[in-house]
């Protein structure tokens, strides 16, 4: 049976944002976002793959204009070059960034530090005014910020991946006890 402050939002869709990690941990009900995403390493190894995206455009560019494969050599060492300098940029970038909080988390710093918790809802947009009517009955929690990060498919994996162990390796088991 679900709560009754869920109404129709899945465990995998909650996540939360917290300082106090060893309380979250005792709580096994609570997702919590994942190490990687309180970083900012995958943001940064975005901007690290665009100025990889550059070196590789100047490196071929320069190697045409200049007539580079003309010579003995030919394409081949500019292509590896490429992929080696476009790998260097993405690679650096995103280690570079394992000590920085995500971007996107950077407005939640204050109440974080304060010791409260963010709660992170993925949603469907139909789940939306569901959220609305949980947040007007709850008068604890605060909507702080409304934003599109996830596309709808990426949403459904979860879910689907926890509906898929439950049904087969949870329930299956537990029905034959």
């Amino acid at each position: 049976m679900k709560s009754s402050w869920k109404r129709g939002v899945e465990n995998p869709q909650i996540y939360v944002l917290s300082h106090d990690e060893v309380g979250l941990a005792n709580h096994i009900h609570l997702h919590a976002v994942q190490s990687l995403f309180e970083s900012d390493v995958v943001h940064s190894a975005e901007v690290g793959a665009l100025v990889g995206a550059v070196a590789v455009t100047v490196i071929l560019g320069g190697a045409y204009v200049l007539d580079f494969s003309d010579v003995i050599l030919g394409w081949g060492p500019y292509i590896f070059l490429s992929f080696i300098a476009f790998g260097f940029c993405t690679r650096e970038r995103g280690l570079i960034s394992f000590q920085e909080p995500n971007y996107n988390f950077k407005q939640f710093e204050k109440s974080l530090n304060e010791g409260k918790h963010v709660f992170l809802v993925d949603l469907d947009p139909e789940q939306e005014a569901q959220l609305s009517d949980v947040l007007k009955t709850q008068p604890d929690v605060v909507e702080f910020a409304t934003e599109l990060v996830v596309p709808h498919w990426l949403l459904a994996i979860p879910h689907w991946m926890d509906r898929f162990i439950d049904r087969n390796l949870y329930s299956h088991s537990q029905q034959h006890k």
